[in-house]
């Protein structure tokens, strides 16, 4: 008992001294970025109702446009997404030893 009493005594004696520590300042949190693809949305072709020739070919340009739209949004993302992994591979590449050039 009296090993633990002087444990105890010379840990109270060192816990005033602890609060000073504490005196840094604390540590800025990085702000987390996010690169990502702009999220695909179904593409929408709008209903068709001709009564007419003249309005049957309306409805042809506006289907047409409707899949353009479609079309650009999907190869929007796909570029964005190959140029991510690109980044990405570059990234966690890891780089050549200094002689692997001289072996070969």
């Amino acid at each position: 008992m009296k090993t633990l009493l002087c444990v105890l005594g010379a840990l109270s004696l060192c816990l005033p001294m602890l609060p000073g520590c504490a005196s840094a300042p604390p540590l800025s949190v990085r702000p987390l970025i996010v690169n990502g693809c702009p999220r695909l949305t179904p593409c929408q072709l709008p209903a068709s109702q001709a009564k007419q020739n003249r309005d049957l070919l309306r409805q042809i340009e506006t289907t047409e446009l409707a899949w353009a739209v479609c079309a650009a949004q999907v190869d929007m993302t796909i570029a964005c997404q190959k140029a991510d992994d690109a980044q990405t591979q570059a990234a966690t590449r890891a780089p050549d030893p200094a002689g692997a050039d001289a072996r070969e």
